[in-house]
This record gives structure tokens, C-alpha cells and sequence, in this order.
């Protein structure tokens, strides 16, 4: 039985690329983890490349197989995880100040749960009409000078608004914390990303990895990431599922509900059971809202 890595193509152009300029594989992995793809996923997405290149397999174009057991298990290599009470309110729904969010389902190793209501159909539209004109291309660490460089045809685009930018997003801004049961102020500004169809993201952790120093100064400033509120802002005809492999789970996006995940505990312990990625949308398109919630106020560099 395996599991399957998907990525999108655009970021398999670039290994190729770089392994055909003369490029390490080590360093192709580790370039991949600094952009938060997760150790395993990196080595399998490298690795398939490297074989395709020798000609003992085709040549991968979107995914590749990883053994089931490996991937909750590179969780047995993984300093151990202490499970506490959730931040996460228990009970079936939310009142926040103004509205009511129905708790669909939730687990809890990793503790996840999937949320209903989060945002109305109009303020999905209004959130997408004031985020387009403002995205740019994702990118990916280029191993050779550290630098983000555009990763390619067929990837994300993406943009940040600033805490309270405007009031509807003061107004999100406001509920999402309340859901997320943290103050408004640990919150970082909430994050829009566009997949065409075609794209997607591999397996990763939304914790800042301690060892990247980026991400050093930036624990020192505000504290570790804590969890994570991503919600959908369209429908998704085909594809486009964030999916949980430790779990099990696949949640498929639909416009105004939300999966909410958690991955830090007071002792300073990360969950690599939140591990998760973006299946590749097949048919459409795909928004999402991306919140994320620090231990103390965030403070950007």
C-alpha cells in the first residue's frame, strides 16, 4: 500500500532543471524543506527524479508513491508529541460575535476540525474581488544562492493583507480569532492563495521548522505557530482536497467552510501528525484563506 505525493508541475520542472545543471540532490532536498515540504516528501520527489534521470523509471510529472507506513512514521523519528487539551472550543457550534459556525467533524491526533459557515458567499466573493488584482507567483528557494526565485508555469499565486487592512477584513480578521480562540493580535495577516487548475502543494507543516534560521528571528520575535485556519472561498469542482495523510483525512473545499488544525503544545513540542498537502485541482479553481496564529502578538520583521 503507498501514499501518494502529489506537487505541482511546475515544481518538478525546477528539480529537473536544477539536476540537470549539475545541482546536488542533497541540496535539491534541502531547498525543499526550507520552503517547509516535509523531509520525506522532499526525499521522494527528489529521489523519483533522480531515477528517471538513470532511466530506471518514467519520468514523474505531478506525484509520486511513497510507502504508507513511512509517512505517519517519519513520526517515529520525530522528537515525541505530547497531546494537551485543544485550544479549540469543545461543542458543536461557535457563537462568535457575529455569527454562529457549526462544527462539522473533528480527531484529535492531529487535532483538526472541519468547520462550516466560516465566511458568507458574499464575503468569499468580496475577499477574492479585493486579493486578485494583488497576487503574485509563488516561489521556491533557489539551492544555489538562497534566494526565493518564481517557480514556474501552473503554480499558486498568493498575497498577504495587513491585520485590520480594510474592515472587512478587520471584520475576518475579528471572527477568525474568536474561532481560533486566540487574540486577534497573535494572528498573522491573513493570507490568499489561487490555484489554477493543475496546481497544487506537497506534503508540509505549517510549524516554522526551528533549525531554518529565517525562521529562528522570527519564533524570537512572536513565538511558533500554534495552528492554522484555512478557509475555502469557492467551490472546487474537482480536486483541490487538503489532505492529511497521518489522519486520514481529505477535506474538500467548499465556498465559506473552513479546516481548522493545531500542532504545538506548551512544552514546546511540534505535531508532525499535521502534516498535510493540497491535492492537485483537476477541474476549476481554487481560493483559500490561510490563518495563522503565533504564541504571542506577531510582530513581521
Amino acid at each position: 500500500m503507498t501514499t501518494v505525493v502529489r506537487f505541482p508541475p511546475a515544481l518538478g520542472d525546477w528539480v529537473r532543471q536544477h539536476l540537470d545543471n549539475g545541482v546536488a540532490p542533497g541540496e535539491l532536498r534541502g531547498a525543499l524543506q526550507e520552503r517547509d515540504i516535509a523531509a520525506e516528501a522532499a526525499q521522494a520527489i527528489v529521489d523519483a527524479f533522480v531515477r528517471a534521470r538513470r532511466g530506471e523509471r518514467a519520468m514523474p510529472i505531478d506525484q509520486v508513491d511513497l510507502p504508507a507506513e513511512p509517512m505517519p512514521s517519519a513520526l517515529h523519528g520525530a522528537p515525541p508529541y505530547r497531546y494537551e487539551t485543544p485550544r479549540f472550543r469543545p461543542g458543536t457550534s461557535i457563537a462568535t460575535d457575529d455569527r454562529i459556525v457549526r462544527v462539522a467533524a473533528r480527531a484529535e491526533r492531529p487535532m483538526l476540525a472541519v468547520l462550516n459557515g466560516v465566511f458568507s458567499a458574499e464575503e468569499c466573493e468580496e475577499v477574492i474581488a479585493l486579493a486578485r488584482g494583488r497576487l503574485r507567483p509563488s516561489t521556491l528557494v533557489d539551492p544555489r544562492t538562497g534566494r526565493d526565485v518564481v517557480s514556474g508555469l501552473r503554480s499558486s499565486l498568493g498575497m498577504f493583507f495587513r491585520p485590520a487592512e480594510t474592515p472587512l477584513i478587520a471584520r475576518l480578521d475579528r471572527r477568525i480569532a474568536e474561532i481560533m480562540n486566540l487574540p486577534v493580535s497573535h494572528g498573522e495577516g491573513l493570507q490568499i492563495l489561487h490555484y489554477p487548475e493543475g496546481a497544487g502543494s506537497a506534503p508540509h507543516y505549517d510549524f516554522l521548522v526551528p533549525s531554518n534560521p529565517a525562521n529562528q528571528a522570527s519564533i524570537a520575535r512572536s513565538g511558533q505557530r500554534v495552528s492554522t485556519l484555512v478557509t475555502y472561498l469557492n467551490d472546487v469542482p474537482a480536486g483541490g482536497e487538503t489532505v492529511f495523510p497521518a489522519a486520514g483525512w481529505a477535506v474538500s473545499p467548499q465556498r465559506g467552510n473552513a479546516v481548522y488544525f493545531e500542532y504545538a503544545n506548551s512544552h514546546g513540542e511540534l505535531d508532525h501528525a499535521s502534516l498535510h498537502a493540497s491535492s492537485a485541482v483537476t477541474r476549476g479553481e481554487k481560493w483559500v484563506a490561510t490563518k495563522w496564529m503565533r504564541e504571542r502578538p506577531f510582530v513581521s520583521a
